[in-house]
């Protein structure tokens, strides 16, 4: 078995893998974490070992499953439920709170580990790198043909023809296996944004649906999901980064999203007329994904 810091740092390709880190974080943490700070629902831990303290991003303790043996039952729960989507079951409220709680468990799971024991500039490549994953592990699982594309868009300049790389974190399909290729997407596609937080990456997402558009010259659906809008602020605070009014404003002038999903939402994804275009990641898979897959 790889040692912890460098399993965090190695692909994950299914869930079971994502399962074994899991439960691996969750039985180390207990043995290095020293304090804690409660802010709201977040609590955020910290580490002192010899003499260095490190602090942990912050946790949502009505999402997080800190107990390995819980972990363990919920996520061979989920692989059910999974199942059950794969079949075109109807999945209830119970259901959707396990989809939500053992993919956020993973996902900040995985984030503390990295916190504690890589450096920082790697940890927050990694951090994304594995939520990328998590993301695309999920939608296989439920037998939705996948796939990352780099989509190449040519521009004339005085040196002749170049190449722009328009990169999608992933490509859902409602055929066996998608149909976009580098050169172009298919209409009935969709166009996923995979971030672990929106802040400073909102924007991007807009863009890139305009830009795209404009160069195929057909719709496209877009959509974003993130893990969450939070961040901790001094040593015992938090504060939350999704600019709501910058989105609203982007949504009326410039383009509108099919869909942003929080596995976290931040507090304004839940009023008007935030709420109107925020949801809980787990509704996407139940309910939105038949809808925005359709020919």
């Amino acid at each position: 078995m790889k040692p912890l810091d460098k399993d965090l740092q190695t692909t994950k390709t299914n869930l079971d893998e994502f399962g074994q880190l899991t439960t691996r974080i969750l039985q180390y943490l207990p043995n290095v974490l020293s304090d804690s700070f409660q802010k709201n629902d977040y609590i955020i831990y910290t580490s002192d070992i010899a003499g260095t303290k490190k602090f942990i991003r912050p946790i949502n303790q009505k999402l997080f499953i800190g107990n390995v043996d819980d972990f363990e039952s919920n996520l061979k729960q989920l692989q059910n439920i999974f199942l059950k989507i794969k079949n075109g079951n109807k999945i209830n409220t119970e259901q959707k709170n396990i989809i939500d709680r053992t993919l956020y468990t993973i996902q900040q799971a995985i984030g503390a580990g990295l916190d504690l024991l890589v450096n920082p500039n790697s940890a927050r490549k990694h951090v994304g790198n594995r939520f990328e994953e998590l993301i695309k592990v999920i939608f296989t699982e439920i037998g939705v043909a996948n796939k990352h594309i780099v989509l190449q868009i040519p521009y004339q300049t005085d040196e002749g023809t170049k190449t722009y790389k328009c990169e999608t974190d992933l490509i859902l399909s409602p055929y066996k296996s998608v149909k976009s290729t580098s050169t172009f997407l298919d209409e009935n596609e969709i166009v996923v944004s995979v971030k672990t937080t929106s802040k400073d990456r909102m924007g991007k997402i807009f863009i890139d649906k305009i830009l795209i558009e404009r160069f195929l010259n057909h719709p496209q659906k877009f959509i974003g999901i993130f893990l969450n809008d939070v961040q901790r602020k001094s040593s015992n605070n938090i504060s939350f980064t999704l600019v709501s009014g910058l989105f609203m404003v982007y949504s009326t002038f410039l383009t509108q999203l099919d869909g942003i999903y929080y596995l976290d939402p931040p507090p304004n994804a839940g009023k008007a007329p935030y709420s109107n275009h925020m949801k809980r990641f787990s509704e996407l898979i139940t309910n939105d994904l038949e809808k925005l897959l359709t020919t």
